[in-house]
């Protein structure tokens, strides 16, 4: 497993900032990336001249695009470079920052997650000149439909619990003033409008606009700069892992994100069952399921009766997607991890308002991106 540099050397987020998740708009990139880092400055209590590393994560923009942006808040000539990894490009983003500080290279470091739809998802795999066996002919909703159905067969569990997911997240959301989707809905507006087998429109992820900022730093640079110990949230653990060769029949995305989740549990030495807070990717509402499960919060079959029985709303054992998730906070692809990671922070310090979960400690953000890759962040409040 290597060292874990996060337990040697200290990472704190410090600062954290949004532009409001949305469909798409004439906005630039570069105004939506702006107003992101600048709230997360203000949040930090430093300037723009004390950040020395900055990563930005996007999947749609095209290369060259995070220096012409970050350059409107001053030439500094710090090394920034832009991370790509699909669905989990913002949550990679701020797993280098954290590890450049982690290693001695910097005090002070930017994750950015900004992107923009253009016209449609280019995906590396299909120019790979690699043929799979179902052709390119099962959209993401279908095949996450057939994971649905194969749940509901496995465990006894109907169409409508799999969609309480997707109720309790949007009443999370419509507490968010950065969501997509701000809309409290009734079961009956969650079941309807049906995409795909038992998956209906509100049971899928938007994917807009918009930008999330986190900015980590050493104790040494909390100290130098005075930046506020008392709402800096520490990063216990960070790990990534691709996908291997698993057997038939198994559910790649729920193996790959346990055996992530048990690198990061083992590093941060902490239980699953400890977590009070935990922000999941949920593009789907099955994936909640899936993943609670897969990250040993609970036993295979036992997620959908844990949400039913609000064990996973606020206040609840543990808070799943306070933000609203994916399913109502937005997937606009390069920012969601790193909005992810800022909805733990900000609940690890108290400040989440109508969203908070009480007495929260421990925090959890889970991504994964397609090709596959996962990345796991385990957090600590001050």
């Amino acid at each position: 497993m290597g060292r874990n540099l996060l337990a040697e050397t200290p990472v704190y987020v410090i600062g954290i900032g949004f532009h409001p998740y949305q469909r798409r708009t004439d906005t630039t990139y570069v105004t939506l990336g702006l107003a992101a880092v600048r709230e997360a400055l203000v949040d930090a209590g430093i300037a723009w001249s004390d950040v020395e590393t900055a990563y930005t994560g996007t999947a749609l923009l095209g290369m060259g695009s995070s220096r012409i942006l970050l350059s409107r808040l001053g030439s500094t000539g710090i090394p920034m470079a832009q991370v790509e990894n699909a669905s989990a490009s913002g949550s990679t983003a701020v797993a280098q920052a954290a590890l450049d500080v982690a290693s001695g290279q910097t005090d002070i470091a930017l994750a950015l997650g900004v992107d923009k739809p253009r016209g449609g998802l280019s995906v590396g795999p299909g120019e790979a000149g690699i043929k799979n066996l179902e052709g390119g002919t099962i959209a993401p909703f279908t095949h996450f439909a057939l994971l649905a159905s194969e749940y509901m067969d496995a465990h006894g569990v109907g169409a409508e619990e799999v969609a309480l997911v997707a109720l309790k997240n949007h009443r999370n959301g419509a507490d968010n003033p950065n969501a997509q989707r701000r809309k409290q809905r009734t079961l009956a507006e969650i079941m309807a409008e049906p995409i795909s087998g038992s998956l209906t429109r509100l049971q899928c992820c938007p994917v807009g606009e918009g930008a999330a900022a986190v900015i980590v730093a050493s104790q040494q640079g909390i100290a130098r700069l005075g930046v506020d110990r008392s709402r800096a949230v520490r990063i216990l653990a960070s790990a990534t892992r691709s996908e291997r060769l698993y057997g038939p029949g198994v559910g790649i995305d729920a193996a790959l994100t346990a055996e992530t989740a048990a690198e990061a549990f083992d590093r941060a030495g902490v239980a699953p069952t400890e977590l009070d807070v935990l922000e999941v990717h949920d593009a789907f509402s099955i994936e909640e399921l899936l993943y609670t499960e897969a990250l040993g919060l609970c036993d295979p079959g036992q997620a959908a009766s844990l949400v039913r029985s609000g064990q996973f709303d606020l206040g609840g054992r543990c808070a799943v997607s306070p933000s609203g998730g994916l399913l109502a906070m937005g997937h606009p692809i390069g920012p969601t991890g790193t909005g992810q990671i800022a909805e733990v922070a900000r609940q690890l310090r108290g400040e989440a308002g109508a969203r908070q979960q009480p007495g929260a400690r421990l925090g959890l953000a889970h991504m994964v991106g397609v090709g596959a890759v996962c990345v796991v962040h385990v957090l600590a409040a001050p």
